[in-house]
C-alpha cells in the first residue's frame, strides 16, 4: 500500500490497523536536541481517545503512547523516532456480519475494487482510529513550531445546524467542552442536537476551524507546492474530511475583486497581520496566504467533517452474491466525528507547516550564508 507517508524534511509514517495489536507513526527529520518525552505527546493523544463523553464512541482505550527509538536522556538524537500505541479494546466480532456487505459511506467496497481484499475488523487502515499516529506525530511538530513562536489552535465551529458565535469566543471552553466549542452556549444547543440524532438512530456532520498565529510571510511555495494547496491535502487525508477551505473559502466565489482584497498599510498598532517588512492587512479574506506563500496574518482553515457513517437505522446496500440487502450497523461508533478530529486538524496543519519551514531554510542565498556563516 502507497501513501502512508507525509512530508520532504520533517516527514511521518504511520503504520497499523484499527483492530490489530497496535498502531503508530515514524518521525524522521525532527532536529537533534529538542527535549521530549511521552507526555509531551500524551496531552495531544488523551483529547483525541474515545469514550470520554456520551457523543463518542464507547470503545475504551488508553491510548498511552511509547516512544521506542530517537530519544537519549530526554532529548531527540536526530535519528528516526517511533512511537507506538498499544490497541486493548478490540471487538473484532462486533464487524463479523461486514465480511459479506459493503456499508453505505464506508471505504469497504473501494478497498474490494483496489485490493480485491479487505481488512472488515473495524476498517484497517481506513479507519479513524488511523488518525493516533498522526496525532502522535502532530505533537511533536507542535512542539517545535512553538519554540519558533508560531501556535496552531483548532476547535469544533459548527455541529449541524449550531454555529459559535464569535462574541462568546471562549477558548478554555475548547478543552473544557464534549464538543470542542469555544461557545458554551452553543455547546449546550449541539449536545442537545446531538441527542436527538442518536435517538433517531442517526449521525451529524460539523465543521472544524484552525487558526495559525505567528506564522511569518514567505512560508510555502508557488505552483505546485503552495501552502493551502499542501494545507488542504494533508487535512483532506483525514478520512472523515469532504471540504477544506482557507480564509474565505468557498465565500469567494460571491464576492467581488473590491470586497476580496485584502488592502495592505504600514500600521501604527491593532492590526490583523504584520511580518518583519512592517506591512500589515486591514482585512484577512485570503486567510493567511497569497499565491500559495504565507503573508504574515493569521492563517484560516476550515475543514468541513461528514456525518458519522455509521449509524444503526435501517440501510440499503448490497452484499457479495450480488443481492440487495438491508442492514443495521452493530458496534460502538461516535453519533458525530467532529469533536475528535479537532485535534487530528491541529496536528496535520503543525505537520505541513513545519515541513514547509524546513524548507524554506533553502529559499535564499543569505539563509544558508547567515546558517553557514563563520563565527
Amino acid at each position: 500500500m502507497a501513501g502512508s507517508i507525509l512530508g520532504t524534511i520533517f516527514k511521518i509514517t504511520t503504520w497499523g490497523e484499527s483492530h490489530g495489536k497496535a498502531l503508530g507513526a515514524v518521525v524522521d527529520g525532527c532536529p537533534a536536541g529538542l527535549s521530549l518525552t511521552e507526555e509531551d505527546i500524551q496531552i495531544y493523544l488523551d483529547r483525541r481517545k474515545p469514550g470520554q463523553s456520551a457523543i463518542a464512541t464507547p470503545r475504551k482505550e488508553s491510548d498511552q503512547v511509547e516512544i521506542l527509538s530517537g530519544i537519549f536522556e530526554g532529548k531527540t538524537t536526530g535519528t528516526p523516532i517511533s512511537l507506538m500505541i498499544r490497541n486493548t479494546s478490540q471487538k473484532s466480532s462486533d464487524y463479523s456480519e461486514i465480511a459479506s456487505y459493503y456499508r453505505p459511506g464506508h471505504a469497504d467496497y473501494t478497498y474490494d475494487a483496489k485490493y480485491g481484499f479487505r481488512d472488515y475488523t473495524g476498517g484497517g487502515r481506513s479507519s479513524g482510529r488511523e488518525t493516533a499516529g498522526r496525532v502522535a506525530a502532530g505533537a511533536i511538530a507542535l512542539k517545535i513550531l512553538h519554540e519558533l513562536g508560531i501556535s496552531v489552535m483548532a476547535y469544533t465551529r459548527s455541529i449541524g445546524p449550531v454555529s459559535i458565535a464569535p462574541a462568546r469566543f471562549d477558548q478554555s471552553a475548547i478543552y473544557e467542552t464534549a464538543t470542542c466549542m469555544p461557545d458554551r452556549k452553543a455547546d449546550e444547543q449541539a449536545a442537545a442536537y446531538l441527542k436527538e440524532c442518536m435517538m433517531k438512530k442517526d449521525s451529524s456532520g460539523g465543521v472544524i476551524e484552525c487558526v495559525v498565529k505567528g506564522l511569518p510571510a514567505g512560508i510555502g511555495d508557488p505552483v505546485f507546492e503552495k501552502l493551502d494547496a499542501n494545507l488542504a491535502k494533508a487535512v483532506m487525508s483525514v478520512g472523515a474530511v469532504k471540504a477544506v477551505e482557507i480564509g474565505d473559502g468557498a465565500m469567494v466565489s460571491r464576492a467581488s475583486g473590491s470586497e476580496n482584497n485584502d488592502a495592505f498599510y504600514y500600521p501604527e498598532h491593532d492590526v490583523i497581520g504584520i511580518d518583519e517588512s512592517g506591512i500589515a492587512k486591514k482585512t484577512n479574506h485570503a486567510g493567511g496566504i497569497l499565491g500559495g506563500i504565507s503573508d504574515g496574518a493569521d492563517l484560516i482553515l476550515r475543514a468541513h467533517i461528514k456525518p458519522t457513517p455509521s449509524i444503526f437505522m435501517e440501510q440499503d446496500t448490497v452484499n457479495k452474491n450480488g443481492e440487495n440487502i438491508k442492514i443495521a450497523i452493530k458496534g460502538r461508533h461516535d453519533p458525530v466525528i467532529v469533536p475528535r478530529a479537532v485535534v487530528v486538524v491541529e496536528a496535520m496543519t503543525a505537520l505541513t507547516l513545519l515541513d514547509a519551514c524546513m524548507l524554506n531554510m533553502t529559499a535564499r542565498i543569505d539563509y544558508l550564508k547567515q546558517f553557514y556563516s563563520l563565527r
